[in-house]
């Protein structure tokens, strides 16, 4: 038997004492809900953090109720972290104030609107946001592929996109149609992203647009589609176009947003720590685009001093 020293003992038990005590502070559920886009990055920290022995009495639930349906949960007070797509609306702001919640704004990648059509698709070599226009305006006349280019083939086109609680589909009406939730209704959609990578690769006249991951993800089932603005030739959405931003106008950021309260909490509190900390790495794991080192520094340091304030816009 190995005898221990006082000395010896005293070190074990200042060991066990704190790492007891760093196991006992850490534990609770941290509620995350939202954007399908931002989805597979924060399920991804969310995997990443639960693996740690320290944080296995942390349980971090991420659920899909798109952009919007995600800020209804987290203005009401039911989630502690919201996943969008699209930077909060001054509808939702005032709705925060009413109910005291207070929150921060943290980037966590670029992402880059991928408009993709079904492998059989031999036609399409590109578009120009003056065609998306054409196919996705209220009202639209077009019905088949011969309606945008009369030299392209008179097969029915069939449209699926995100629903109307995504910042996806906020995004993508405001740029292309020129306000957010304006778009021609007669499309399949669906909040849940790989319903679209689903229909797309199932149907040879359709054409759909998601985040570039669920494309990434899914480039054996779909072909992608350059974009053309303006005289500009057409770019393909890749991991240097959205970070350099030629791809335009379908670049964005993506968010998460945390409820200060919430942020109290030593569990929240040390997942957003670690989101921040690994968020480059697994953004591009998943198919998105990191920020700049300087920028998940900037904000875990401000996040780390509670000097990072939104900012009530």
């Amino acid at each position: 038997m190995i005898r221990k020293t006082p000395i010896v003992l005293a070190l074990i038990l200042l060991f066990a004492a704190s790492g007891f005590a760093g196991t006992k502070a850490l534990k609770g559920t941290v509620k995350v809900d939202g954007s399908s886009t931002v989805f597979p990055i924060t399920e991804a920290v969310a995997e990443e953090f639960g693996m740690l022995k320290e944080h296995r009495r942390v349980r971090v639930t991420v659920g899909v109720s798109g952009t919007g349906g995600g800020f209804e949960k987290f203005l009401a007070g039911e989630t502690d972290i919201n996943d969008a797509s699209r930077s909060i609306k001054p509808k939702e702001i005032d709705k925060a104030k009413r109910n005291g919640i207070k929150y921060i704004e943290l980037p966590v990648a670029y992402d880059g609107l991928s408009v993709v059509v079904n492998k059989m698709n031999t036609w399409v070599d590109y578009l120009t946001v003056a065609e998306l226009h054409k196919i996705w305006k209220p009202g639209s006349s077009i019905k088949t592929w011969k309606d945008i280019r009369s030299s392209w083939p008179d097969i029915i086109i069939r449209l699926y996109g995100p629903g109307t609680d995504s910042g996806t589909f906020d995004y993508f009406t405001e740029v292309i149609n020129g306000k957010s939730q304006v778009s021609r209704s007669d499309f399949t959609k669906s909040e849940d992203d790989n319903v679209l990578v689903k229909g797309v690769a199932g149907d040879k006249g359709a054409l759909g647009y998601f985040g570039f991951a669920y494309y990434n993800e899914n480039k054996d089932k779909l072909n992608i589609v350059p974009i053309k603005q303006g005289n500009q030739k057409p770019i393909v959405p890749t991991m240097t176009t959205i970070n350099n931003g030629s791809y335009a106008p379908l670049s964005r950021p993506i968010f998460i947003y945390v409820n200060l309260l919430s942020a109290k909490k030593p569990e929240v509190r040390e997942f957003i720590r670690f989101y921040l900390k690994h968020a480059k790495e697994l953004a591009r794991e998943v198919g998105y685009i990191p920020l700049p080192d300087k920028e998940y520094q900037k904000y875990l340091q401000a996040f780390e001093n509670d000097t990072l304030t939104l900012t009530q816009r």
